[in-house]
């Protein structure tokens, strides 16, 4: 495989393990919701390095498909780089505009992605999808990136997309009307499955001259497929399951066998009617979906003016921001993750260069047309992740009185929970009282840190000191966000006691020190682990 280099490479290939995890504080006041949850819809506003590292917790391996659209680095967009990596040079890059003028625009660039794009890839389920935006400025460093990040194999392609209706006035050369999205899997052996073409990334059928056919009553989309050939095959006479007789035309043989055909019935691949003209020469073939054109419909997916007008009606005709990719488009790629008829409609979507709320606003739609279930999770870094991208989802959840569109105009129900980015977890400072996390936080951090596993809020019982149950062990923590009690917390023979029977699986216990010796945590089942110190210790 062919090897991209970039200044600050070295850098920034293992950062993602060095940013530490952050709280996640709840904002009742701007959530649209009764009970703020990380298992809503969440919307986190804050870096979204440091965001999508505080989702793993929750989220790691259960996402199924991911949208960004990160920035285009035109030069025009003037994006500052912000990651706080150990090193001088990129110290030097903290905080700057990278303009048209900046020699090191596409190191920076690659340096900003490639630690997303690994986060991104732990949120992923096995058979999970990333679709990134991009245009001819950057194509060509992601497409490399991404098979650094996502193994070349995992790769599936790149779809165009006409985003521009009209001629650009700045085109000198060629009109580049036309951006990309970059496609790949988390791993293809889970999401294509040889001989099972039910697994197969498809894409419902749409009406085309090609096949244009519906069944009699209307339940599917058929082409028709002609059964005979001139090729040899043993003659015979077909009876149908609807009693309809048929035999190759004169000259010609069946290009089936009646067990193949027999088969076919059986798996309801296949109808066969003589109301259609050519009944007598072909069948109908049931047309379950295709794999999708890698050139986007531009029917069914928009161009960016319609983004624009979408926004503006929501936010009733003003202009809040540029350039808003199309609800229409990321309706698109959810959909071609999976054959509609086998879609998971309960699946989770995250977009984590959340922009206006476009991605939220597809799912919901969705949802609303096929009775679905799928959630969404946004990040957004700039200060408009407010009054712009959860502004939309309180608007197109509740309802926007003067839209001509009467599905935005009832609303599209559901909920969601706003979030900010807190301080950082400092494991370290614990036990000094500095910026002291709440309790579900810490669980949430030493559950996930020391067993790999999902964290489920609701499994913890605060008074017990139980945040959950992992493939081996009961994990419990003895700690409040208070120095004094963590001052005289401890493990001890009364404590032990208080656990209950024995059920199978170690208790793996956090707390700031003990007071049991050894031949008792035998007894008990027990392995202590100090808060702050131990917690990296199963996982090595």
């Amino acid at each position: 495989m062919a090897t991209l280099n970039f200044k600050g490479k070295t850098f920034v290939q293992n950062h993602h393990l060095a940013v530490k995890y952050h709280q996640l504080v709840p904002k009742k006041d701007k959530s649209l919701t009764d009970k703020v949850s990380l298992n809503d819809n969440p919307i986190l506003h804050g870096d979204n390095l440091k965001a999508l590292k505080a989702l793993l917790p929750t989220y790691a391996g259960k996402v199924k498909c991911i949208y960004i659209d990160p920035p285009y680095n035109t030069g025009n967009e003037r994006w500052v780089y912000n990651d706080n990596v150990n090193s001088p040079m990129m110290q030097e890059w903290l905080g700057k505009v990278v303009d048209k003028e900046d020699f090191t625009r596409h190191d920076k660039w690659l340096c900003m992605m490639m630690p997303r794009l690994k986060l991104l890839r732990e949120l992923l389920r096995e058979d999970g999808v990333i679709f990134v935006s991009i245009d001819d400025n950057e194509v060509h460093h992601l497409r490399m990136l991404m098979d650094e990040v996502f193994n070349e194999q995992n790769f599936l392609s790149i779809l165009t997309w006409r985003g521009m209706h009209t001629v650009r006035n700045s085109s000198k050369d060629f009109n580049n009307n036309s951006e990309f999205v970059i496609v790949y899997s988390k791993n293809k052996s889970e999401l294509i499955k040889e001989n099972d073409r039910n697994t197969y990334l498809r894409f419902p059928m749409q009406k085309t001259e090609k096949y244009p056919y519906d069944d009699n009553n209307g339940k599917g989309q058929y082409k028709l497929d002609p059964i005979y050939s001139r090729n040899f095959y043993t003659l015979y006479e077909y009876t149908f399951r609807n009693g309809l007789k048929w035999k190759a035309p004169e000259g010609n043989y069946p290009r089936y066998s009646q067990e193949t055909l027999k088969k076919m019935e059986e798996n309801n691949e296949i109808v066969f009617s003589g109301k259609h003209p050519k009944a007598k020469r072909y069948l109908w073939k049931v047309l379950e979906g295709v794999p999708p054109d890698t050139l986007l419909p531009t029917k069914l997916v928009g161009f960016n003016k319609d983004g624009t007008q979408e926004l503006a009606e929501i936010f009733n005709g003003k202009k809040v921001f540029d350039q808003p990719k199309p609800k229409s488009l990321i309706k698109f790629l959810i959909q071609i993750e999976r054959k509609i008829d086998r879609a998971d409609k309960n699946s989770i979507i995250l977009d984590s260069f959340a922009g206006s709320g476009t991605t939220a606003h597809a799912v919901l739609d969705l949802n609303k047309e096929d009775g679905g279930n799928r959630k969404f999770i946004l990040v957004e870094c700039e200060d408009y992740a407010d009054k712009i991208t959860a502004e939309r989802m309180r608007r197109v959840i509740k309802g926007v009185p003067n839209a001509k569109n009467e599905k935005l105009r009832e609303g599209l129900g559901d909920t969601f929970s706003y979030f900010e980015l807190g301080d950082p977890i400092e494991m370290e400072s614990i036990l000094e009282g500095d910026k002291l996390p709440s309790f579900l936080e810490l669980a949430r951090y030493v559950f996930y840190t020391a067993t790999g596993e999902e964290f489920d809020p609701s499994k913890v019982d605060e008074k017990r000191n139980f945040i959950g149950e992992s493939k081996e062990y009961e994990v419990y923590l003895f700690y409040k966000p208070d120095i004094e009690y963590l001052k005289s917390a401890a493990l001890t023979l009364e404590r032990a006691k208080t656990l209950g029977p024995y059920k199978g699986k170690k208790r793996l216990i956090f707390a700031p020190s003990k007071y049991l010796d050894t031949d008792y945590l035998l007894e008990y089942r027990i392995d202590y682990c100090q808060l702050p110190f131990e917690i990296y210790k199963l996982k090595e």
